[in-house]
């Protein structure tokens, strides 16, 4: 039996976040959400204590990533999660403002599974959301490698 997939949602803007989580729990996904408002926050939880990664293992993590975050850039964090053996098979949802297709292409390389720019209306970023909900409710995870 799998286990239920956990979302960590790192994300500093408050408004996005509510807005995210709102519309996640829309499309009807109940599954836990970590949120993070800042990209150390969510790498010493993603690491652990000892930074290797091992805390995770065996865990099933979806991270929702924005990649302007305060203290340090979201590319870095998904260059990290995608770079440790634990963490690497975690999908990354990049969900940012930034459409600029060097960066979009960047993450990719890096390993995102999903690029998505933020719209700047609010309808249609809370349906953009509930639509990634749904995806999120369809997708297999697997949990993090021995």
């Amino acid at each position: 039996m799998s286990k239920p997939v956990t979302i960590i949602m790192i994300e500093d803007d408050e408004g996005h976040a509510r807005l995210i989580e709102r519309n996640i729990r829309r499309s009807g996904v109940n599954n836990d959400i970590l949120p993070f408002t800042n990209g150390t926050a969510a790498v010493n939880y993603l690491f652990g204590r000892d930074g290797t990664g091992l805390a995770q293992k065996g865990q099933a993590l979806l991270i929702l990533l924005d990649l302007n975050l305060p203290d340090m850039s979201g590319i870095d964090i998904l260059r990290r999660v995608k770079e440790n053996q634990y963490l690497k098979c975690a999908p990354v949802v990049v969900l940012t403002t930034t459409d600029d297709s060097q960066e979009i292409k960047r993450c990719y390389e890096l390993g995102c599974n999903v690029y998505i720019t933020k719209p700047v209306n609010y309808e249609s970023f809370a349906n953009a959301i509930r639509q990634l909900g749904l995806f999120f409710s369809v997708i297999q995870v697997p949990p993090a490698s021995p």
